[in-house]
């Protein structure tokens, strides 16, 4: 049976609920309420275990932090026995803009606290990340409060709708792999 690991990006907290950073935590709680699924607090993360379709999809949300998330992940990988080439890891992208997404299996952290650790972690960055767009629209020295913000009335439909198509774009990494999913899915364009 293939393991996967899922990983939403994330930090914990009520205070960072609905915020940009944590738009990885909500695309992993749609997949896993797609599947029936329920998180509970284990170690370094919020973990739910699903099977199915001769699959076992270990999903996480690191409790460490965003910038020890790769502590986490590190530590999920060995317990579970993944394989990098089943590890997927959701995560916000300044680069991109709000109506985009983008699956990609290697590269650079990008500035991302967040990646970059679980780069130091694992010692690659050969790992499948699937980068979801919320823009750049900040003042010059404002990234910090822009990630950390809360989405605005003209974002929130867009992100409902990316959010919406996560489960399914997770789902055909699982079952049709990387290249299969990218060709399907980093061409979309959501609009509100």
């Amino acid at each position: 049976m293939s393991t996967y690991l899922i990983v939403g990006l994330g930090n914990p907290g009520a205070a960072y609920a609905g915020t940009r950073h944590n738009i990885g935590f909500d695309a992993l709680d749609g997949f896993v309420a797609s599947h029936k699924g329920d998180f509970t607090l284990e170690r370094h993360a919020e973990k739910a275990h699903i099977r199915w379709k001769g699959r076992t999809i270990v999903c996480i949300k690191p409790t460490t932090l965003m910038n020890l998330s790769g502590k986490a992940v590190k530590y999920w990988l060995d317990k579970e026995a993944v394989s990098l080439e089943h590890i997927l890891v959701v995560v916000d992208e300044i680069a991109l803009p709000l109506s985009k997404l983008r699956l990609n299996v290697r590269g650079s952290d990008g500035g991302h606290n967040g990646l970059k650790s679980i780069q130091e972690y694992l010692g690659t960055q050969c790992y499948a990340r699937l980068r979801l767009g919320i823009g750049n629209q900040y003042p010059k020295g404002g990234q910090v409060d822009f990630v950390l913000g809360k989405w605005t009335a003209d974002e929130s439909p867009i992100i409902g709708k990316k959010l919406n198509q996560c489960p399914e774009i997770i789902d055909s990494f699982i079952f049709h792999g990387a290249d299969q999913t990218m060709t399907r899915y980093n061409n979309l364009t959501f609009n509100a």
